[in-house]
């Protein structure tokens, strides 16, 4: 791609800033897609300054509230004739259960819904721009027991870790639902697992939860080295054939057997589109 334009949520840290900066040496514009305008601010100068590319912009986006997902994509879709890259970085883990304004569990919606929504929103600018969706995954899927019966974890005692697990499981089944639904519109669709990235990402533990992301520390990569696998998606001449995969370390690797349920997939599908149709008008 001689030109190509690069939006990714979750920019402002972690693995997200070091992807976008990354990028921009790439040569790509990057739309950084964030839920802090000052802090994205200050990323685009600091991008700006290191690479001395200036096709960096901040779009306020709060995963959490579909109403700021569709703006996003309209501010978006009015400045854009296509998109060539979306990166689905963003994530969280909380300690408890917690709703987002529109009532959603807020795991469920920060890690799958938002994104859904996101790439519903921009389909004409991804079909144009011929785009990879790339999605970041880990691979504390492999815990997850799906209950589409309560996708909202409102009916039953509510687990930090297994809440994250079953959200990382919906980005490989929303993957492979991408690349098989929009691969004949020229879309491919990724899913990785980053590492264990020692970042703040799990700074909103508590308990015996935070004491293991404590006892882990030690063996947890940069940012940086976390980072690659969505560069490498990102901007790889020969990766498009492999559409619909769940990488890890550059590599594609087999997830779980529960990430192979077409059954399951096709209702995450169908639930998440019940859902966001919504705020689709």
């Amino acid at each position: 791609m001689p030109f190509t334009t690069t939006v990714i949520t979750g920019a402002t840290s972690g693995i997200g800033k070091e992807t976008a900066m990354a990028l921009a040496k790439k040569g790509h514009a990057v739309y950084l897609l964030v839920r802090d305008t000052e802090r994205g601010e200050r990323l685009k100068q600091e991008i700006i300054t290191a690479t001395k590319n200036k096709n960096i912009y901040v779009v306020y986006c709060d995963l959490a509230n579909m109403k700021s997902v569709r703006n996003a994509a309209g501010i978006l879709k009015n400045g854009l004739l296509a998109v060539n890259v979306l990166i689905n970085n963003a994530g969280g883990i909380f300690a408890e259960r917690l709703e987002s304004k529109d009532g959603f569990e807020m795991t469920f919606a920060v890690n799958h819904l938002g994104h859904f929504l996101l790439v519903e929103s921009l389909l004409p600018l991804l079909q144009k721009g011929q785009a990879r969706v790339i999605n970041v995954s880990s691979e504390a899927h492999r815990m997850a027991k799906p209950n589409f019966n309560d996708l909202q974890w409102a009916k039953r005692p509510y687990s930090a870790w297994k809440a994250y697990g079953t959200a990382k499981l919906f980005n490989i089944y929303f993957t492979r639902s991408l690349a098989l639904k929009y691969g004949p519109k020229g879309i491919s669709a990724f899913a990785l697992h980053p590492g264990m990235v020692n970042t703040g990402f799990a700074a909103g533990l508590t308990g015996f939860n935070k004491t293991l992301m404590w006892l882990a520390r030690p063996f947890m990569i940069s940012a940086e080295r976390g980072a690659q696998t969505s560069i490498y998606l990102a901007s790889a001449a020969r990766v498009d054939a492999k559409s619909g995969r769940y990488f890890k370390k550059l590599k594609t690797v087999s997830p779980s057997a529960t990430a192979a349920d077409e059954v399951g997939r096709n209702r995450l599908w169908e639930l998440s589109m019940e859902l966001v149709i919504p705020f689709l008008n």
